[in-house]
């Protein structure tokens, strides 16, 4: 359908005129052999970014959870506690289990954030051969089905705290991570170094068509390698994707700070509307979650009309917003909204 104001996903963003001549244009070799310059660049950029020794290009942030995962978890029965709404849990089709043989202890958090005394609940004790034994902790920033909310600093240290106090490896999902650090004015560095592991998506809200850098010690990343090549995730001239993502850090981050103002404008409309039921002050970044009577009926008549969102749960929905959907988009998707409600 042409003319589709998309808010299915920020995975929607398609890339810039100028981002595919940093493509076109991009240097590139063998990067199995460490020989494309533009993919080092990158890699040694985010670890900077993130506060950690070294960085991989790898092509989904899906296989960074993957290979994060892998790197910390053991056979035998260990286990990674997270949030019930995090990414493994629902969208890496069963990959902790099949990959990894890992246990997942879903924790039940407050839009996707759980506490440091929640944490500190669920975890084993040393010697109890009966559970799991307690491994790994993954935080998801911003939480995604949680609503797009920033993981507050302070929380994270908490969590942090509890997790080294009982030997636990830690993992940052930091698929919108540039969102939470525009949203909070908090350093990507500051949220991501004290983790062992942790990466960023360029393909959300930052706008490149594939990748994700995964981020931690040299040791650590130099045992990635081992899994990237396991799990086929290797390339060659990957410095064409690379550039993509160079291009998105130095022209895609502080906008992102309109597609959470179109978040809020989006909320605030969606609130005026008879039988849809948000309170915008949740919106903290750039999804905007909201409930009706039947979210698969809603969703598919917005379609009919040339709005895209989607549908999270019987009554709940999930619209985000990118940089491909302007103010004009969100005015149309509200009078499309106030239409399949009868208003």
């Amino acid at each position: 359908m042409p003319d589709v104001v998309n808010l299915f996903s920020d995975t929607q963003t398609r890339p810039t005129e100028a981002m595919r001549r940093a493509m076109a244009e991009a240097e590139v070799g063998d990067e199995q052999r460490l020989d494309d310059p533009t993919v080092n660049r990158l890699q040694e950029r985010v670890a900077e970014l993130l506060g950690h020794e070294a960085a991989l290009l790898l092509p989904s942030g899906t296989m960074c959870n993957l290979i994060g995962f892998r790197l910390h978890l053991r056979p035998g029965g260990d286990e990674a506690i997270l949030d019930r709404t995090a990414h493994p849990v629902h969208y890496e089709a069963g990959g902790p289990a099949a990959i990894n043989g890992a246990m997942l202890r879903a924790l039940d958090g407050e839009g996707g954030i759980f506490t440091p005394d929640q944490l500190e609940a669920a975890i084993h004790p040393p010697g109890d051969r009966y559970g799991p034994r307690s491994r790994l902790v993954s935080v998801e920033q911003t939480t995604n089905i949680g609503g797009g909310r920033v993981w507050p600093l302070d929380t994270i240290r908490g969590v942090l705290d509890v997790a080294r106090r009982h030997g636990l490896r830690a993992h940052l999902d930091g698929a919108r991570l540039m969102n939470a650090v525009v949203a909070s004015g908090v350093s990507a560095a500051d949220y991501a170094s004290g983790f062992d592991t942790a990466w960023i998506d360029f393909t959300k809200g930052l706008g490149a068509p594939i990748g994700a850098v995964l981020a931690g010690s040299r040791e650590l990343i130099e045992e990635a390698w081992r899994y990237k090549q396991m799990l086929g995730g290797a390339m060659r001239q990957a410095g064409i994707i690379a550039a993509a993502a160079l291009h998105a850090l130095d022209h895609h981050v502080e906008r992102l700070a309109e597609d959470h103002e179109h978040a809020r404008i989006l909320a605030e409309g969606l609130a005026e509307i008879p039988g849809v039921r948000i309170d915008p002050a949740a919106i903290e970044t750039n999804i905007v979650l909201f409930d009706v009577d039947d979210a698969y009926a809603f969703v598919g008549a917005l379609w009919e009309r040339g709005v895209q969102m989607t549908p999270v749960a019987p009554t709940r929905v999930r619209a985000v917003t990118h940089l491909d959907v302007d103010r004009t988009g969100i005015d149309r998707a509200l009078v499309a909204v106030r239409e399949v409600m009868g208003g």
